[in-house]
């Protein structure tokens, strides 16, 4: 969840919708880029996430992090990557501009695989080098794919490719990037256990998100097929989630 926008109190009602979906656990993500690392995250945001506390519900818990924008290399230093960890564990989230390379992806990959941090690359499916074959590479490189939830029902080029990746079971979590608005991970889940892929659902939506707070490692998510012909109509069905 990414809302920087929104009083702590607009903030505290979309978590208690959240909350009456089932949903137990957010993270926080504000966008960082990487030469913010090494200062650390603003005081603003530290000042935001106790602002939001004194208001939030008690579920869903809140946990903290950044979205890095891998626009050059993160510091060497580990205590500073860290700091911007989900949750202060080894994972990290990162993005990259729209039309970065392949290439680049896996370089910055293999950088913070050595420095003993795990990537989560939010949403590859916005990438136009986002082929099946490029995200294995980058799996094979210790990162690890956190999908759109609500791209998965959406006929758009950015849906045919993460319901690809998630056929070739190249998917590790789902998130709703959510901004204060009104799209949250039920929307996937729902979806996904609309067309009978309930063990991926939960899989996606339940038992590797909270291995990440745990620090554990990511069980595998099965291929899955999303029946091409239902798509248009679950689309209408859920779109109200986005």
């Amino acid at each position: 969840m990414d809302d920087g926008s929104r009083s702590a109190d607009q903030s505290a009602a979309v978590l208690r919708e959240m909350g009456g979906l089932g949903i137990t656990d957010v993270c926080l993500t504000p966008h960082m880029r990487a030469a913010q690392v090494e200062a650390g995250p603003p005081a603003s945001h530290a000042q935001a996430f106790e602002a939001l506390r004194a208001v939030a519900p008690e579920i869903p818990r809140l946990h903290r992090g950044a979205e890095i924008m891998l626009d050059r290399p993160l510091p060497t230093d580990t205590d500073k990557v860290r700091g911007v960890s989900i949750a202060g564990t080894r994972y990290i989230l990162v993005e990259f501009p729209r039309l970065v390379a392949a290439g680049a992806v896996g370089n910055a990959l293999t950088r913070i695989r050595d420095s003993g941090f795990v990537a989560i690359v939010a949403h590859p499916e916005r990438y136009s080098c986002c082929a099946p074959a490029a995200v294995e590479r980058w799996r094979e490189l210790g990162a690890r794919m956190q999908l759109d939830a609500t791209t998965l029902f959406r006929s758009s080029a950015r849906g045919l490719r993460v319901r690809e990746l998630l056929a070739f079971g190249l998917g590790d979590i789902i998130a709703g990037d959510n901004h204060g608005d009104s799209r949250t991970v039920a929307a996937g889940f729902k979806f996904l256990v609309a067309q009978d892929g309930t063990l991926q659902g939960r899989l996606l939506a339940v038992t590797n998100p909270r291995a990440i707070l745990e620090d554990e490692p990511l069980e595998p998510v099965p291929p899955f097929r999303i029946k091409q012909s239902l798509i248009q109509r679950l689309r209408v069905l859920f779109e109200g989630d986005e």
